[in-house]
Parts: C-alpha cells; structure tokens; sequence
C-alpha cells in the first residue's frame, strides 16, 4: 500500500508541476479558436432556442385561471 501511496503522490506532483507551468498547446488552442467556439456556441443557442419558442407551439407558464371551468357536480345515483 506504501509503494501505491508513493507513485500517487508522485503522479499527482508531476500534474501539479504541468498545470503550474502551463501547457502552451492548450493556451494556442484558446487564442486561436477559444472566440470563434464562444460565439458559434452563442449562435447554436440562439438558433435553438428561437426555433423552440417560436416554432414547436409550447404554451408557456400560461395561467388556467379564468379558463379552466369546473365540472358539475354529480350527485351518485342511487
């Protein structure tokens, strides 16, 4: 359990160490496509969501009241 500990620790260090010094392939990959992802992801969003609300004919957080009638009481028949 010891030798398990040690390479955990060890691992868990080395990963430290990288995220510290940072990793220029990820800081690339961000300045070259992090604003285009942003806004396609902004636009995707968008598109969906105004396809929902205008297009699939869902009733939002409409009241019943005033519209929804009780039923007649019926008196059990005996």
């Amino acid at each position: 359990m010891y030798r398990f500990a040690k390479a955990a620790v060890n691992v868990t260090g080395q990963a430290v160490r990288q995220v510290r010094h940072g990793s220029s392939s990820a800081h690339e990959f961000h300045a070259k496509y992090g604003t285009g992802l942003l806004i396609g992801g902004a636009v995707f969003c968008t598109t969906v969501w105004g396809y929902v609300l205008t297009q699939t004919g869902i009733t939002w957080n409409m009241s019943p009241v005033g519209r929804v009638m009780p039923k007649e009481w019926r008196e059990s028949e005996e």
